[in-house]
């Protein structure tokens, strides 16, 4: 074969030479070089983060007071927060203390109901089913001392419903829900991101079939 092109016109060989040395050209480009050149992309993409991560950890290093003054403040933050949500303990001795604010504000209290806590990465929702009965002002007095507590308990979806007339009064029916929120021991904290790991798990065998 290689004879036969040798016997070809020049214009030819030529023409077919230019052909051979551009198939290679979009050979190497489309089955080598674009792969690889995006791959080396991200390779230095990668690079450019963990450098500006080590660039952060330096500065860090190199100035130990700023260190530990991030780190302070950091704590504080941490500490504050915890210090607004109850212990698994306190929870109930905090449930009780709401109940009472809404009897002492002079409302009938109606439900208080606690149902199952939600647990997130690192808290559990804690929420109270409530219904109570009284005049707006009692009401919303009760919601005011509720705020103010040392704990944080936050009332949602109010609703109000069935007024009526009593001793000359209007008397209202208000339901609502009052969650607080715990931090997760160390033991709940483990046993959630080992379920968040299974989960993670399960979902990509499922991609994959």
């Amino acid at each position: 074969m290689f004879d036969r092109i040798l016997d070809l016109p020049d214009k030819q060989r030529v023409l077919i030479y230019s052909g051979g040395a551009v198939l290679i050209v979009l050979l190497y480009t489309f089955w080598f070089y674009l792969p690889r050149s995006k791959e080396i992309v991200a390779k230095r993409e990668r690079i450019q983060s963990l450098e500006t991560e080590r660039a952060a950890l330096q500065a860090l290093l190199s100035d130990p007071n700023k260190a530990k003054a991030e780190k302070a403040e950091i704590e504080g933050h941490f500490n504050q927060v915890k210090a607004q949500l109850p212990e698994q303990k306190e929870i109930p001795e905090l449930l009780r203390q709401v109940s009472n604010l809404g009897r002492d504000s002079g409302l009938e209290v109606l439900l208080f109901r606690q149902k199952p806590e939600t647990i997130q990465e690192l808290y559990a929702e804690v929420p109270v089913e409530m219904a109570v009965r009284g005049g707006y002002h009692q009401i919303a007095l009760f919601f005011d001392q509720v705020r103010h507590l040392d704990r944080i308990v936050n009332i949602a979806d109010t609703s109000m419903k069935n007024p009526q007339m009593v001793n000359g009064q209007l008397q209202i029916e208000a339901s609502f829900s009052a969650t607080t929120y715990r931090f997760l021991n160390e033991e709940e904290r483990q046993r959630v991101a080992k379920e968040k790991q299974e989960a993670a798990k399960t979902t990509r065998k499922g991609k994959k079939k």
